[in-house]
């Protein structure tokens, strides 16, 4: 066999057998693999009959982020939520750490549970309040009404948690608390 022709069919076998186990080829795009998601642990265990809503809170962001992943504790928790009898609350220990009250104050006024803890979570991933009083937006919280039961962030939302999950982004402790409107006033958009 000619030399020429038999470096040319080495050439070609040798190609198809790194394509085929996988190794890249020259002029060959190789994707970078994709980082996991970070996931946070919660304890839902002292939520009481928030205990579904919570999971349900929990599945809505694992639904609508990439680079965070909520999931039950088996152990010591990053995220521990409790019920109480006050106004829902949420203080960070850092971003994907800290505790978050179900408050029953809220419930008790008409406001949706899914959506309440929900928004808790998205203070435990770094959003602030956002007081627009626009239901789509799931950080404006209770300023949306008690009609309102949207416990989706929306797009801007979830990109930012992408973002503060992609890039690291340092969440200092902070409490985020509302007080509740008074019984008298009436939220209005």
């Amino acid at each position: 066999m000619n030399p020429f022709r038999s470096r040319s069919v080495f050439a070609v076998f040798a190609i198809a057998l790194l394509a085929l186990v996988g190794l890249p080829v020259a002029g060959t795009a190789v994707a970078a693999p994709e980082a996991a998601p970070r996931v946070v642990t919660y304890d839902a265990g002292g939520a009481a009959d928030f205990r579904d809503v919570v999971d349900e809170a929990a599945r809505i962001w694992n639904s609508s982020v990439d680079n965070v992943r909520l999931e039950p504790a088996d152990g010591s928790a990053d995220v521990v939520v409790v019920a109480d009898d006050g106004w829902p609350r949420a203080r960070t220990d850092g971003l994907g750490r800290g505790k978050i009250w179900m408050g029953r104050q809220a419930v008790d006024q008409g406001h949706d549970p899914t959506r309440i803890a929900a928004h808790e979570f998205g203070h435990i991933f770094g959003l602030p309040d956002r007081r627009t009083g626009v239901c789509e937006e799931l950080m404006s919280g209770h300023s949306a009404g008690t009609d309102c039961s949207s416990a989706h962030p929306n797009g801007e939302e979830a990109a930012e948690v992408d973002r503060n999950f992609a890039a690291g982004v340092a969440v200092p402790p902070e409490l985020f608390v509302d007080s509740a409107p008074a019984a008298d006033q009436q939220v209005r958009y």
